[in-house]
């Protein structure tokens, strides 16, 4: 993007911020000055905490907090300290997600349950936790994905969460466009990330052979889309869902 994006004296969390997409949203409006909130949700291994770190190692003015943000506690912890330590909040990104693909006949309860309460509500959480410490011209940016409007074979889970992101973003514009915070989506679609990394090769090759794009998306592209949304460029676009993938929503 060019220089006409300036995020100077800003703040600005994103979930699920320790890698891929969310890592690089971090970065992207650390560099054009705001200062960053790294959030990730405690592991086993430590791998998201260590990744976070990382992250924020070279960054300027970062703020790491851990929260799981399908834990309501959680979350209105991790808002708390925002508002303690950095006095208010200009611009919330919920990009935690996870995906767990089964088919309708097998996914199991526990798997359907983790996927809707860490995409939807962890999404819900924290626009309600954020909204009353939300600045004038604040921003919400939620992402969704095209498989939430195409509803993907396997995908019932996340199609089914992420097309809920996109009624909830509709819903939460009406709600905060009285405090002059516009709230919208972006709708990815295949980005190479540690999720789509993880596809099986054959089923990574007919995604690739259905978009018109001709090629997967990269981090940037959602980075760019996100930044222009954020910024004071999009001041009259609220209630949208961005799809960025390439064509691929158009192919479906």
């Amino acid at each position: 993007m060019s220089d006409w994006i300036d995020f100077t004296g800003k703040i600005v969390l994103v979930t699920g911020s320790s890698r891929g997409i969310g890592a690089g949203l971090v970065e992207a409006f650390n560099r054009f000055g705001a200062r960053c909130v790294v959030n990730y949700v405690a592991d086993p291994q430590g791998r998201n905490e260590a990744e976070a770190r990382q992250v924020a190692a070279g960054l300027k003015n970062v703020l790491v907090i851990e929260a799981d943000v399908s834990n309501p506690a959680a979350v209105a912890a991790m808002f708390d300290r925002v508002q303690r330590e950095l006095g208010g909040l200009d611009i919330l990104i919920n990009n935690a997600g996870i995906i767990r693909d089964r088919s309708i006949k097998k996914i199991s309860a526990d798997d359907w349950n983790a996927v809707l309460n860490i995409n939807l509500n962890g999404t819900f959480h924290c626009i309600q936790h954020a909204s009353p410490m939300l600045r004038p011209g604040g921003r919400v940016l939620n992402l969704a994905s095209v498989a939430g409007s195409l509803g993907l074979f396997g995908q019932a889970s996340y199609a089914s969460s992420k097309a809920a992101i996109m009624a909830l973003t509709r819903v939460a514009a009406r709600e905060l466009a009285r405090q002059q915070v516009t709230v919208n989506a972006i709708a990815p679609g295949f980005i190479d990330t540690d999720m789509t990394r993880a596809m099986p090769e054959e089923v990574a090759k007919k995604f690739l052979e259905q978009l018109p794009a001709g090629r997967i998306g990269k981090v940037g592209d959602i980075v760019d889309a996100a930044l222009f949304l954020c910024s004071p460029h999009a001041d009259y676009i609220t209630g949208q869902v961005l799809h960025v993938n390439g064509g691929f929503h158009m192919a479906g």
